[in-house]
């Protein structure tokens, strides 16, 4: 039940703190997206390739592959409402596709 809890904080951490970098990229260096979208890319794709060989399921490669496909979308589009709801929707994704990643795993 400890480590469920400390999933559940470090899962409410993650997401918060990457909001904040996200909305802080446009204060900063506009390149802040390029370079988070880049890094989502290399750790999603390592993740989730790494529990398809593990568990042998596709799904949850392919939901958080949508995903990162939807957040690329995304970064496509002007700044605004839409930007900002396609990227929630793509790191929706990527994080159903982890969480399926790790229930297929057990």
């Amino acid at each position: 039940m400890g480590i469920s809890g400390l999933c559940l904080v470090h899962c409410i951490t993650t997401t918060v703190l990457l909001t904040v970098i996200s909305s802080a990229g446009g204060l900063l260096n506009p390149a802040i997206h390029e370079v988070g979208l880049t890094l989502a890319i290399l750790m999603g794709g390592f993740a989730l390739t790494r529990g398809v060989m593990s568990h042998g399921y596709m799904a949850p490669a392919v939901v958080g592959a949508f995903g990162i496909g939807i957040m690329a979308g995304a970064l496509s589009l002007p700044h605004g409402d839409f930007e900002i709801f396609w990227t929630l929707v793509g790191v929706s994704l990527v994080a159903l596709g982890h969480d399926l990643n790790r229930r297929a795993t057990y």
